[in-house]
């Protein structure tokens, strides 16, 4: 087991390493600079296109496909990712997160608009896009050899990766911690609590429920969860900005310092400008998934003739997914000091302490449960983003052939 995890972490980093970080939010800068500054100009009318419906081929409305990719988007990185890379990056790190954030909008807009471009459109109205198409017909057909890698990637990780075992590992994790005194049972010669067995079953039998529904269902479902958890996660954490108002300042101080000083932060104990820009960097693009194109394939979905209107509004997904969800986590963090390394607390245990220290009064005390909560919501939009990713990359792969589908 160890050697595999030296493995995993040997090609995590050089997936993760400079020079793929540097392509992606090279690209990022690059469109950015090419489009005129195209997300500032235009978000706005990129907020205003989310909610107005248009007629066209597609299977969802604009808000639908965007909610779907949101509900894959918005997961346990917004809240234990971010953490994550505020304590080995220090809060600086919150700084090139929005840095990412910023020109991956003009990434995730060109995503949008070539996915919809040059998606299939089938008789009965079915639509399968993404960068497999936009690759295909795009670059052309000796390019094919590099959508199917996408596809084979994408199934993987949809079905195997952080679509499922990662975010059922999360859900049940944040139910262990809830219902810690819950009585235990043995099976395959391991202990396992009840309460965890329960919600593993209940988080199965929903997956399913609303995936062989098909994207019409899943686009339904997360119209109605994805809006609430992020309305809820953010105002518990405007809760707590609310009731530390005074640091506020301070936290933006420590934030833009601690970007290309961490040690002036930190007293001396933090790493380099290089680990606060490479983490949150990379912690940024993980979370909006801004030229990983995941989200592509949500967007071929949507009802319209107009592929520029659905960037725009592909765009969007990466302003709320880090410039307001990882935000308010990163600030509360920040402001609560519980990411310093002197707690050595890592991962969900430090915004579990900001929230326990950041809430006040009675609601510090039920904060862990809060957060689970919305952990649980995050973990379990993004099992049904991720698998509906799988399946589309499996679709195009093998046709629509239902045996191999479902």
């Amino acid at each position: 087991m160890q050697l595999f995890e030296q493995i995993i972490q040997t090609v995590d980093s050089y997936v993760w390493g400079i020079p793929l970080i540097v392509l992606i939010l090279g690209v990022g800068i690059y469109l950015t600079v090419r489009l005129v500054f195209l997300p500032i100009r235009k978000l706005g009318r990129a907020f205003k296109y989310m909610f107005e419906k248009e007629e066209g081929a597609g299977e969802v409305s604009s808000f639908g496909a965007l909610c779907t990719a949101l509900s894959a988007t918005i997961g346990t990185g917004n809240i234990v990712g971010v953490a994550t890379a505020i304590c080995a990056g220090g809060p600086g790190a919150l700084f090139w997160m929005w840095l990412a954030a910023f020109f991956g909008m003009a990434t995730k807009y060109a995503e949008g608009l070539l996915a919809v471009k040059y998606r299939k459109v089938y008789p009965d109205g079915h639509t399968l896009g993404g960068p497999f198409y936009y690759i295909e017909n795009g670059l052309g057909k000796r390019w094919k050899f590099l959508a199917v890698i996408f596809a084979v990637l994408g199934m993987c990780v949809g079905l195997f990766g952080i679509g499922t075992f990662s975010q059922v590992n999360s859900i049940t994790g944040a139910v262990n911690n809830v219902f810690v005194n819950a009585p235990s049972v043995t099976l395959f010669g391991r202990e396992y609590s009840i309460a965890v067995i329960i919600g593993g079953l209940i988080v199965t039998a929903a997956v399913a429920l609303v995936l062989l529904g098909g994207v019409k269902r899943i686009a339904k479902v997360s119209e109605m969860v994805v809006p609430f958890m992020v309305i809820l996660y953010v105002l518990i954490c405007l809760i707590i900005l609310g009731a530390n108002v005074t640091a506020i300042p301070q936290a933006f101080a420590d934030i833009v310092v601690g970007a290309f000083n961490p040690k002036a932060v930190a007293g001396g104990i933090a790493g380099s400008m290089l680990v606060a820009m490479q983490q949150g960097i990379a912690r940024g693009i993980f979370s909006n998934e801004a030229g990983l194109g995941s989200a592509p394939i949500a967007a071929a979905a949507a009802k319209t003739k107009e592929p520029v209107r659905q960037g725009l509004v592909s765009m969007t997904g990466t302003f709320l997914d880090t410039l307001i969800v990882c935000t308010m986590t990163g600030l509360a963090i920040v402001i609560t000091g519980a990411w310093d390394p002197a707690l050595g607390l890592e991962g969900v245990d430090v915004t579990i302490a900001a929230f326990s220290s950041g809430l006040p009064g009675v609601l510090g005390t039920v904060g862990p449960v809060l957060l689970m909560v919305c952990l649980i919501f995050f973990a379990f939009t993004t099992i049904l983003g991720w698998n509906f990713y799988g399946e589309r990359c499996l679709e195009y792969i093998v046709g629509r052939k239902k045996v191999a589908i479902y």
